[in-house]
């Protein structure tokens, strides 16, 4: 079959990424449904899809992926709706145990519309640490020379990923007080690129000790990319955020406001990135990367400074609420475990089989959108609001209540004046004892 490409800003997709698109519309009341019902939905919408219940992790994969394997830690796996990405529109797969995060980010994206990205090239950073007793400045000078050597040497530790048209990129030195440190920049493609990076420098280090009197301390990947950064941007139309345009108005200039003041406060602005990283995080869990080092490279970028600062600004321009996402965000669609687990395999054939840079930039938008969520709620209703409904189902499973009983329970929790798990077993024994 001919594959058919359509570009629509610059950017070549599928056709059949298009069309997973328009069908993903029909995903958009899937808070109404059980999660039957739900995973019934996205087989009819996206129908090549394989079955969910057959991309679950087997005991074998499993018991290869880690060391003394007992069995597995399940977290629930989710589906935010609406996104709407560089024209495109997603449904987004996201694993996650607190409440509220997946309907927030549907919410934010419903609301915010389209979300524009762009990616600068990827690259990944490798460190050589040499100490050194003679003049390290010097030898910097002196280890400079053999860098187009260096180079060549990288590459050929690397023959498969220059191949694929990645591999080292470049090397450069710098000293710092005793130590030496040689950096190696790398194009991983579309893979994770920790091992093969170590295996460079490994195999690099043993050169540099000849070409001088310095002696490797160190030889590994670091989590640190600040000139691989993703950029998401939304505009807003103020008058769609409340039916009342003054009110609107108002709801705008408070979110920025919000925005402002977490570049100013740390303790503000750590609990605002904490709110980013809960939708990122989701995805880089469901699509099976390293969401630990992913999440350590996004706080030291948000300390790139000295002071730590939010990874968003919201900004009123005009008629519309500006809104800006950056932060490095070094992801993988293939190699290292995601490529053996089912799950992280199902999620990303939703996505539409994205590249790494692709990937990047869908995960961008959700911590934009959930930024928005989170801000908008706040300044407006206060962030509980949104969490009760689920927090009252909690409580009712928490009580014993079946799944006949759990809905009235529920409604009679949201109405009363507190909730709590004494007043939820209360309340189910009370329904109990009236029929």
């Amino acid at each position: 079959m001919t594959e058919i490409t359509v570009i629509n800003k610059g950017v070549k997709y599928p056709f059949n990424y298009i069309l997973r698109g328009v069908l993903q519309m029909k995903l958009s009341g899937l808070y109404r449904l059980s999660p039957k019902e739900r995973v019934k939905a996205i087989e009819q919408a996206l129908p090549h899809l394989p079955q969910l219940s057959d991309c679950m992790l087997e005991e074998t994969i499993g018991d290869a992926m880690i060391e003394n394997y007992i069995g597995q830690y399940a977290l629930p796996l989710g589906i935010a709706t609406n996104f709407i990405i560089d024209g495109q529109t997603y449904a987004i797969p996201m694993a996650i145990e607190e409440p509220s995060v997946i309907a927030a980010a549907s919410n934010g994206a419903k609301r915010i519309g389209n979300i524009e990205t762009s990616a600068q090239p990827r690259e990944l950073i490798g460190q050589m640490v040499f100490e050194c007793e003679s003049d390290s400045a010097m030898i910097v000078l002196q280890l400079e020379e053999i860098v187009p050597e260096l180079l060549e040497q990288a590459k050929a530790l690397s023959p498969s990923m220059v191949a694929r048209g990645g591999g080292p990129t470049r090397i450069w030195f710098d000293c710092k007080e005793e130590f030496i440190v040689c950096y190696l920049g790398f194009n991983p493609c579309d893979a994770m690129g920790a091992n093969v990076i170590n295996h460079i420098l490994e195999g690099l280090s043993p050169m540099i000790e000849s070409h001088s009197d310095a002696i490797a301390l160190m030889r590994i990947l670091s989590n640190y990319q600040p000139d691989s950064v993703v950029t998401a941007i939304c505009r807003v139309p103020i008058h769609t955020l409340h039916d009342d345009l003054e009110k609107a108005q108002l709801l705008a200039k408070r979110i920025a406001s919000a925005s402002r003041y977490a570049q100013l406060d740390p303790y503000r602005a750590t609990t605002h990135n904490k709110g980013i990283v809960n939708g990122i995080d989701a995805v880089l869990l469901a699509t099976g990367n390293d969401w630990r080092a992913v999440e350590s490279g996004v706080h030291a970028y948000a300390s790139r400074t000295g002071h730590y600062q939010p990874l968003t600004i919201w900004t009123v321009e005009d008629d519309y609420l500006v809104g800006k996402i950056q932060l490095p965000l070094a992801v993988a669609t293939v190699g290292g475990t995601l490529s053996v687990h089912p799950t992280a395999q199902w999620a990303l054939e939703l996505l539409g089989r994205p590249t790494a840079e692709r990937l990047s930039r869908i995960i961008a938008a959700v911590g934009l959108a959930q930024n928005f969520a989170a801000l908008r709620a706040i300044v407006s209703e206060g962030i509980q609001k949104g969490h009760m409904g689920l927090h009252a189902r909690q409580l009712a499973i928490q009580a014993g209540a079946t799944e006949h009983e759990q809905r009235e329970l529920v409604a009679k929790l949201k109405a009363a004046p507190a909730m709590s798990h004494s007043i939820a077993k209360e309340l189910l024994e009370q329904m109990r004892a009236t029929k």
